[in-house]
């Protein structure tokens, strides 16, 4: 690729990355560039633009179905989640993504191109009966073949999977099932919000086990509420005896949209009742490291594997620059160079991809610098970036792009550039999300993530 001309990236200080011990409220986890609060409306005519393109040459294409339902409100969910919605509900909302992959499917960028992975999201796609699911995953099919996949992955709560629901997704092709266990502990259970109990999550776990699945990976919670050393070791213990494939491990945040945090302002108050973020690191550092010593790898700045060799594709996807097509209420996919978003309330969403198939609701086109910044960015949650792959891709190397901020990491013990990779180091990987934000444009740094 021919060089393109980036200004050099200087590092700044960012509000989200303060220094400021107790976990306040806001979003800090990072899962895209720029911050979604420069997405905007007025931005669409750039992805209609991309959709009515040929694809990016060498550029795979994943796909990921947001699937809203659950069964119970966790006290710390900010996604786009419905308690209250009925079998027709669900039936129309099946009906309008299948009506929105549709419109995709006809699209220049998107007609004839076979997606490398699937994932299921939410919400909790397992809320989900089991004719409901052979219809969504059949007319997905039809629409789009996934005979190329390399990976479906499914994200379920356990007290919604019972033995025939978790065969019937193993023989409808899951291959990746992700268990939304969170914590082992009952109480600790319960008073974040959570639907289901210690019991239901080893009993899915089992069944799953039984079901066949080619990865079963378990969701991990540090320092959610009430939590102390000893269970939070209990947990890590528990989870290490069930021997999953992979564990990802989130740090408790509180963003603005939480019943947490509703309480908090009531009270007056914007410090959380959950572990400081000092606290939170350590404890995921404890954790991966029980992890090592029985056999798994890091091999994200949340995620410890068996195998490195079978990472979850809809995440290196993602920091990687490959196409996501993303349909359902809220959801946000990325199509030659261009963010988007989709209508983020249910009833407008259904209306939008119904009537016209098209729900985006707001999008952002990347500028070359920005894409650059992206990948780079997001590849550091992956633990390394290639110097070579990235001065190959975009014509420039990204010791000379981000020069400034790569020395102020190694100097405080967050980096290192050796055997021609750019290294994320232990101390960096746990708090990498707010590190990000000096690799960003200082008109980025200030941005809100939800």
């Amino acid at each position: 690729m021919s060089s393109i001309s980036l200004p050099v990236i200087q590092p700044t200080a960012n509000p989200a990355s303060t220094t400021t011990k107790e976990t306040t409220v806001g979003n800090y986890f990072v899962a895209n560039y720029p911050p979604f609060g420069f997405w905007k409306q007025e931005n669409l005519s750039g992805l209609d633009a991309v959709l009515n393109q040929p694809p990016v040459a060498g550029v795979d294409l994943g796909l990921y179905a947001h699937i809203p339902f659950c069964r119970k409100r966790c006290h710390f969910c900010y996604f786009r989640v419905y308690t209250d919605k009925n079998s027709s509900d669900i039936r129309n909302y099946i009906d309008a993504l299948l009506s929105e992959l549709a419109m995709y499917a006809k699209k220049p960028a998107i007609q004839g191109r076979l997606p490398s992975f699937i994932n299921f999201g939410g919400g909790t796609p397992s809320y989900l009966s089991v004719d409901q699911l052979k219809g969504l995953f059949g007319g997905m099919r039809r629409l789009m073949p996934w005979d190329n996949a390399r990976e479906i992955g499914f994200e379920g709560e356990p007290g919604t999977l019972n033995e025939v629901k978790l065969r019937a997704l193993s023989e409808l092709g899951i291959t990746r099932l992700s268990l939304g266990i969170e914590h082992l502990d009952d109480h600790i259970l319960g008073i974040n919000g959570r639907a289901h109990k210690s019991k239901e999550a080893y009993a899915a776990y089992a069944f799953a086990r039984a079901a066949g699945f080619a990865q079963i990976n378990v969701d991990l919670i540090a320092g959610m509420v009430e939590e102390t050393e000893e269970k939070w070791a209990e947990t890590v213990a528990k989870t290490i005896e069930l021997a999953p494939d992979s564990v990802t491990i989130y740090q408790m945040e509180i963003p603005y949209n939480t019943t947490i945090y509703q309480k908090m302002k009531a009270e007056g108050t914007l410090v959380a009742p959950v572990a400081d973020w000092e606290t939170k690191r350590r404890w995921v550092a404890y954790a991966f490291g029980e992890f090592q010593k029985a056999g798994y790898t890091v091999a994200t700045a949340t995620t410890v594997i068996k195998d490195p060799g079978t990472q979850f594709m809809y995440r290196t996807g993602l920091f990687n620059g490959t196409d996501l097509l993303s349909v359902g209420v809220s959801s946000f996919g990325h199509i030659s160079g261009v963010n988007y978003q989709n209508q983020h309330d249910f009833q407008p969403y259904i209306d939008a991809a119904g009537n016209a198939g098209s729900a985006a609701f707001r999008a952002y086109a990347l500028s070359p610098e920005e894409n650059y910044i992206r990948e780079f960015a997001l590849q550091l949650k992956g633990g390394s970036v290639s110097i070579e792959a990235f001065a190959t891709k975009f014509g420039r190397d990204p010791r000379e792009q981000f020069s400034a901020a790569l020395e102020s990491m190694k100097a405080r013990g967050l980096a290192t550039i050796s055997d021609g990779r750019i290294a994320v180091t232990r101390v960096g990987l746990l708090q990498i999300d707010r590190l990000m934000f000096e690799f960003f444009l200082p008109e980025h740094r200030t941005g809100r993530f939800a």
